[in-house]
């Protein structure tokens, strides 16, 4: 197995640096929107990364399916299997802001086992396998130390379902008592969570593809990431809670009060 992830490793990088490039380029010249049927924005370089994503995984592991965001699964039960977001983010790239990403990931008998995480304009690319810990651009990082609410940096990402139930409430109380609190979303605060940037990061509305790459990051970089209500990740995750562990187990006690109440 061990020859397997430095093969996975290696080509996981790779094909964010091909997706890179391709990015870039988009990013330069601009691109057509076009909406997709769930209402999201696709674009080229949307579709071009991922297909330069999936040669270069696919010739190295070929024993693996893929999942990808534009082109879907072809094989979702294999012993091995990458999950591919080639440009997580798309909103904020057709707005010129950039916070946006490729998020390739790899599981094994349905573990996350490892992740890359490449923000190319933001300029930071991250990656952990487990057991080896986490990097940025080749340096080792670990989530910070804090342990209480008075001390904590809070991030938020997408909360729009959590608005619609009592959880709502407690994410007000988890404020109101917090050292601070930001909404940098996507990788971004994920990326700050892995490098002792932030404590907490609550959000209600995601896809596994989203934060797949990003919880083998966080995890081997010290720190705890579940679903909110503390249920492990799977290919039918929605929604994240990830944090310092002192962080991540006073917010999920008081959230699944809220939900027991």
């Amino acid at each position: 197995m061990t020859d397997t992830l430095d093969k996975a490793l290696s080509a996981a990088r790779d094909a964010a640096g091909a997706a890179a490039d391709i990015i870039q380029h988009y990013w330069r010249a601009g691109v057509d929107v076009i909406t997709k049927g769930d209402d999201t924005p696709v674009t080229i370089a949307d579709r071009e990364s991922e297909l330069a994503i999936r040669e270069i995984l696919a010739r190295a592991l070929p024993e693996a399916g893929i999942y990808g965001e534009e082109y879907g699964a072809d094989d979702t039960t294999r012993e091995w299997l990458w999950l591919v977001d080639p440009l997580d983010g798309t909103k904020s790239f057709v707005r010129r802001t950039p916070f946006f990403s490729t998020q390739i990931a790899l599981m094994h008998h349905g573990e996350l086992v490892l992740g890359v995480s490449s923000a190319p304009v933001y300029g930071e690319r991250m990656w952990a396998v487990k057991g080896r810990g986490a990097y940025l651009d080749g340096e080792r990082v670990h989530v910070a130390d804090t342990a209480t609410l008075a001390q904590a940096s809070i991030s938020t990402g997408n909360v729009k379902t959590l608005t619609a139930d009592a959880r709502w409430n407690v994410l007000g109380e988890l404020i109101r008592e917090s050292n601070r609190i930001r909404g940098y979303g996507d990788f971004c605060h994920y990326h700050l969570l892995a490098r002792g940037g932030l404590d907490l990061v609550i959000e209600s509305d995601v896809s596994i593809l989203d934060i797949a790459a990003l919880a083998v990051i966080v995890r081997e970089a010290g720190g705890v990431f579940t679903q909110l209500d503390g249920g492990a990740l799977s290919l039918e995750t929605r929604s994240v809670l990830a944090g310092t562990p002192g962080l991540h187990a006073t917010a999920l006690a008081r959230l699944h009060g809220a939900t027991m109440a």
